[in-house]
């Protein structure tokens, strides 16, 4: 199922449309998406191993949980409910701190041109990992990454996890962000 999406100006603002995020992504269209990174106080960050259907880095470990605002969406409901789809945890406003709103252009081989402003929270993780539900189609994985291991993917030396080639540096500012709030 496809879903509507806001459309957004190349500064961030509401265009009033909407459309499709198959037709979104086709034009390069600006919407907004979120990225919520679950982090514990060892410190470690719980990623997320994308399933292998996805359209853009199948396998490849990601943000903890990451999606589309739906049209009509706040950025927060929109936070909240791909958290519950994704990882099956029920948490609320107060649980997630905004540490940045990241404009972003990707364009893929299959011709997909994602066009997003990222709205990028953390939240402490206040469960077990066995406890998450992770919602198949979507996620294939989850683990809890230390800040060692991700260095060690951020550098492409671990031998075992390959993390989706973002800007290596947003890896270092989500790390650095969580050492603020510990």
């Amino acid at each position: 199922m496809d879903e509507y999406l806001d459309i957004w100006n190349d500064v961030g603002q509401p265009t009033g449309k909407k459309c499709l995020k198959d037709e979104a992504h086709q034009k390069g269209w600006f919407h907004p998406t979120v990225h919520i990174w679950f982090y514990t106080n060892t410190p470690s960050l719980l990623l997320q191993k994308r399933d292998l259907s996805k359209q853009t880095y199948p396998g490849f470990w990601d943000v903890s949980v990451a999606g589309h605002v739906s049209a009509g969406e706040t950025i927060l409901e929109g936070a909240l409910r791909e958290v519950k789809e994704e990882i099956g945890l029920d948490i609320k406003q107060k649980d997630l701190k905004l540490i940045d709103v990241r404009k972003n252009t990707n364009r893929f081989d299959n011709g997909i041109i994602d066009c997003e402003f990222q709205h990028v929270f953390l939240a402490k993780l206040e469960t077990s990992v066995s406890n998450l539900k992770i919602q198949e189609a979507e996620v294939y994985a989850v683990r809890l990454f230390s800040f060692k291991e991700l260095q060690k993917c951020r550098l492409k030396t671990h031998p075992k996890y390959t993390i989706v080639p973002a800007d290596m540096h947003y890896y270092q500012f989500v790390m650095d962000s969580v050492l603020k709030v510990l």
